[in-house]
């Protein structure tokens, strides 16, 4: 990926208002790979002490447009045609990590599978795991939003 469509998405998702009350950070960047990393917040986990499922899937839902929108040249962003989650563990630890893959890259709709992790003390559990359908829009109107 050249540096200047790294520089467009980074900004995009510095914009984002979700992310920015997430905390979250955009960790890797790079052809049709996007990660995603939050610490955990109040309002993110369960009475029970793990993340709350809704922020789960805000993690899949965005790590996987900025994936699908770093898979292509165009000036375009994408909007979420179906998304499937499977909840595998209990999501305790300090932080997640969303990292999503695209595995097609259409000419309209794009797949990408988006794993979550919770880090523990003993290392990385696989939390949750998805599969996106996000469809391509065209940019015409120079509007800023790549996602």
């Amino acid at each position: 990926m050249d540096n200047a469509r790294n520089k467009r998405l980074l900004e995009s998702f510095e914009r984002s208002e979700i992310m920015k009350h997430f905390g979250a950070e955009a960790s890797i960047i790079s052809d049709g790979y996007f990660e995603i990393t939050v610490s955990k917040q109040n309002f993110m986990v369960r009475p029970a002490g793990m993340f709350n499922g809704s922020t789960i899937a805000t993690l899949v839902d965005i790590s996987s447009g900025y994936a699908a929108a770093s898979a292509t040249r165009q000036n375009s962003y994408f909007t979420t045609v179906e998304l499937k989650i499977n909840y595998l563990n209990p999501a305790l630890g300090d932080k997640l990590i969303a990292r999503a893959q695209v595995i097609k890259n259409g000419k309209r709709l794009s797949v990408v599978r988006s794993d979550v992790f919770s880090i523990q003390v003993k290392g990385e559990a696989l939390v949750a795991t998805s599969l996106v359908t996000l469809m391509q829009l065209q940019n015409r109107n120079n509007e800023t939003q790549i996602d």
